[in-house]
This record gives C-alpha cells, structure tokens and sequence, in this order.
C-alpha cells in the first residue's frame, strides 16, 4: 500500500471522526451533553464539538407544544354523560429535568392531562361545566402546572375544546330554552300592557278636564277610518252619546216650540179664526 493511499485513508478518517464530533443546535433548542452517561453540561444554540463515542447530545426543544387531549367520556357532579375533550399547551423551561427526570414528556402530560380532566370536570355540575368553564381550565392548568414542575416543564394554558351531550339532554335544554323565551316574551307584554294602560289612564284624565279633546280624538278616528275608502263607518261611544244628547236637545226645542206657538194660539183665537174665515 502507497503512501498516497495511506493519505486518503487518513483524510476520510478525519472526515468522518469531524463529522461524528460537530454537532449543530437550532436557535429554538438546548443540548444537553452527556459525557460517559453523566450530564456534563448544556450547550446553547449554534456549532457544538463533541467527543465520538465518549459524547452524546440530546437536543430539548424549547418551543411551545400544543397537545390535543382525546375526548373523554365523563359523569359529572349531577349524573350526566358528556364527552369533553380539550387542548394543553406546554413548554420546557429546565432541559436537564426534560431529559433526566422523565423518560417520554409528551406521552407523560398526555395521559396526566386527560386524568385530570376528568377528576376536575366530573366535580362540576353540567351547567357549571357549560357556564364555569375559565375556572375549569385554570384548576386543570394549575394541577398540570404543580406535577410537571419536576420535569422541567412548564404548562401555559389548557382549554375545554369540545363538549358533547346526549340528544336527549339536547331536547331537555332546548325545551328548557324555549320555555325561558316564552317567559320573557310573556313579562315584556304584560310590562307593555301595562305601561300602555297608564298612558291611556293619563290620557283619559286629560280629556276629563278638556272635553273638546275627545271630541278632537273622535274625528281623527274617523279621519283615519275614511282614508281607506270604507263603506262601513264605526262610531265611537263617547261620540254615540254626543250624538243621542244632541237628538234629545233638538226634541226639547221642538217641543218649547209647539208648546210657544199653543199658547199664542189659546191667548188670541178671535184673530186666528178671522184669519181663518
């Protein structure tokens, strides 16, 4: 074997080992070297040299994590079905802890994650699972946040993302919801009936003091009617009664005038049978 072929051999081995020994760290990422199986330190972001063999790095992401948590299928404080189902978001705070502490992160809040969901939902009546729901992640939250802390990892936020009910629950809601509508429905006419009859009890007690109002309000109810070019004309009472009190004024004269033109008759009847021969 020549000297120029020791010399290759010599550089590809170099290549190699170099290529074993570099290692490079994203700007997102820790590394933590273990050297021997003790962890010797953490390499920040950008080229890392290791030993081959000796050395090995583990990179720890540190970016934020968001985990679905599967549907679970839960009782709550009143004895009702649901499913929930949510979704964490966490993120590594301690690299070491990450990889030392804990063999799988991801798979570990996971699994803690859908416990506690359904330890703290199942403590919680229906309505206050719909209505509470911010305190319901913030207790979840908090629980994750108190276990995880050993490991190194740091939980941000959790949300209820999904709640499922039975159809029949649906229906029983749905009636219940119609049934409040109709309530308020019923409230709000009875409040306008009965604003309504204070304002027609304000109004009579003007056109008590001002009659000629009543009569004023009485045309313009027949000005109204007659825009429509009906045939049938509807008379109010009040005006009725304005009507047969005329009637009756009208008769009293007539009769003051017959009972007049009698008495001339009974004072003077020479002249009036003169005039009649």
């Amino acid at each position: 074997m020549g000297p120029y072929v020791v010399g290759i051999i010599v550089v590809v081995l170099c290549i190699v080992v170099i290529a074993a020994a570099l290692r490079v760290i994203n700007q997102y990422e820790k590394g933590v070297l273990f050297r021997l199986g003790r962890v010797r330190k953490v390499r920040e972001p950008g080229l890392a040299l290791i030993i081959p063999v000796i050395d090995r790095l583990r990179k720890v992401s540190l970016r934020v994590v968001t985990m679905p948590i599967q549907s679970q299928g839960i009782i709550t404080k009143d004895n009702v079905s649901i499913d929930v189902a949510g979704v964490a978001y966490f993120k590594v705070t301690d690299a070491v802890k990450s990889v030392v502490a804990i063999e799988d992160v991801a798979s570990a809040i996971n699994q803690i994650a859908q416990t506690t969901l359904r330890n703290v939902v199942g403590q919680h009546t229906l309505d206050q699972a719909l209505s509470e729901t911010d305190a319901i992640n913030a207790n979840i939250r908090e629980i994750l946040d108190r276990t995880t802390t050993d490991w190194g990892i740091l939980v941000t936020l959790v949300e209820l993302k999904d709640i499922q009910l039975p159809e029949s629950m649906k229906r029983a809601m749905a009636r219940q919801a119609e049934a409040e509508r109709e309530k308020r429905a019923k409230i709000i006419a009875a409040e306008g009936e009965a604003a309504a009859a204070a304002a027609l009890g304000d109004a009579s007690d003007i056109m008590v003091d001002h009659p000629i109002a009543l009569q004023l309000r009485n045309l313009q109810s027949l000005l109204e009617i007659g825009v429509d070019k009906n045939t049938t004309v509807v008379f109010p009472a009040p005006l009725m009664s304005t009507i047969g009190d005329l009637g009756a004024f009208l008769q009293r004269e007539t009769r003051a005038g017959e009972e007049l033109t009698k008495g001339v008759v009974h004072r003077h009847p020479d002249s009036v049978l003169g005039n009649g021969a």
